[in-house]
């Protein structure tokens, strides 16, 4: 394992991890693993209560990246405006294709998940699936947008909230 390689994140960072969603780094530390000796990212997840080891060198291969761009996420909110793209797939394989959209950690396909299932009230009710599937990817869509703006939770669900009301007027 090289030390030359400097790491792009520091301790105190937001970053997102595909499928877990916005976490903090902990900590960086030395770990023996399998008789190696492996720096690790501590990854913290508040909501979760959950805490995840990450080896420094695999960060980047895993799909592990900093929080989005404020532009990004304005893009994002955008495209929670658009028109609903529902492919006439059977529910399971569209099912699939949403679930790895939400763990491909991509803020736009997790915004063209939110889009695609978000129902205003004069509209069919969710199926179970349906709604699991909305609230874990609005759930990851909020929390960074809550960490890219630097507000709380609950005031990115009412901005995420805003512009999802104001495509159904």
């Amino acid at each position: 394992m090289s030390k030359s390689k400097k790491t792009e994140f520091r301790p105190d960072d937001f970053v997102v991890y595909p499928t877990h969603g916005v976490g903090r780094i902990v900590s960086i530390e030395e770990q023996e693993v399998a008789g190696l000796r492996l720096e690790m990212f501590v990854i913290s997840f508040e909501k979760d209560k959950m805490t995840l080891r990450v080896p420094t060198a695999r960060a980047s291969e895993i799909g592990m990246r900093g929080l989005s761009t404020p532009d990004l996420v304005e893009q994002a909110l955008a495209t929670l405006k658009g028109k609903a793209r529902v492919k006439r797939a059977m529910w399971s394989r569209r099912a699939q294709e949403y679930e790895q959209k939400i763990n491909s950690g991509d803020l736009m396909s997790i915004a063209e998940v939110v889009r695609d299932l978000h129902r205003s009230d004069d509209q069919r009710e969710q199926s179970y699936s349906e709604r699991q599937l909305y609230e874990a990817a609005l759930d990851r869509l909020t929390r960074e947008v809550a960490a890219v703006s630097g507000i709380d939770e609950a005031g990115a669900q009412k901005k995420v909230g805003a512009v999802l009301v104001s495509r159904a007027a």
